[in-house]
């Protein structure tokens, strides 16, 4: 496929406030590197402290002294409530299948990560950082820990929407307690908002051929016509990719309404 290179990402400052119901109801930041102890014992024995990113770092205080560890306390229970929060993510069923009156839907985790799975086993292609894809995949729809699923049969405006998923993402980050992946999760967040990077565009896409085919395999195991699911995205596909294996999904749609039918 031929594509251009990825444009940068903007920077964007963000912050989370209690839970809100629905309506209804560029480039990788630079990770320092670090070197790996060759054994346990020897981690143990290295002087080391949390850094910004909530790594421990060479030079530091001792894991022993008082600051030290307090310091990593503070990162455990920071990390703790962070993935506290995004049990949301499992929990909250996507709307637009409960609407449609399938029983047992999927969740909000259940989309990113198929979708995750999606960019991993995508071909190579130029020009395209595929982790970064997995990274965007996993975060794009975080803030719904917060907000819920937001679909567009509650009228909610998509500026509205983009407002409060901002509000909620940044909340998110402070209960992280901010820092390096803090900073990743809004840099990665805002790519995937602004449609800023060809990687941002393959995720979108890999967003919307996730759906139709959660959509066929409804179809399949419940006896329903989806029709909506497959109108709202065609000829919306950005990139080869997500043409082609929308192409796919939907012959095989269509071999089987033929059959149905």
């Amino acid at each position: 496929m031929a594509v251009k290179p990825p444009l940068s990402s903007p920077t964007s400052t963000r912050l989370f406030r209690p839970f809100l119901p629905s309506p209804s109801s560029a480039s990788p930041l630079s990770l320092r590197s670090r070197e790996p102890t060759t054994s346990f014992a020897l981690f143990c024995s290295t002087a080391a402290n949390p850094s910004s990113d909530g790594f421990l770092s060479k030079g530091s205080p001792s894991l022993h002294s008082t600051n030290g560890a307090s310091s990593v306390s503070s990162n455990a229970s920071s990390a703790i409530d962070f993935l506290t929060l995004c049990h949301r993510l499992k929990t909250t069923k996507r709307k637009g299948w409960v609407n449609h009156g399938i029983k047992g839907p999927e969740s909000i985790a259940d989309h990113m990560y198929r979708m995750a799975i999606m960019a991993l086993i995508a071909p190579d292609l130029s020009n395209i950082d595929r982790e970064r894809c997995i990274k965007i995949a996993i975060v794009h729809d975080i803030a719904e820990a917060i907000v819920g699923d937001i679909t567009p049969s509650d009228g909610v405006p998509k500026a509205e929407k983009s407002r409060l998923e901002k509000e909620a993402l940044d909340e998110m980050c402070r209960v992280l307690g901010g820092g390096l992946r803090a900073d990743e999760i809004k840099e990665l967040w805002a790519e995937y908002e602004n449609n800023s990077s060809i990687e941002a565009s393959i995720v979108k896409d890999f967003d919307k051929v996730e759906m139709i085919l959660q959509a066929l395999e409804y179809e399949t195991e419940h006896g329903k016509v989806l029709d909506e699911f497959f109108l709202s995205t065609a000829g919306k596909f950005q990139t080869d990719i997500g043409k082609t294996w929308a192409a796919e999904v939907v012959k095989r749609r269509n071999s089987r309404l033929e059959k149905r039918f």
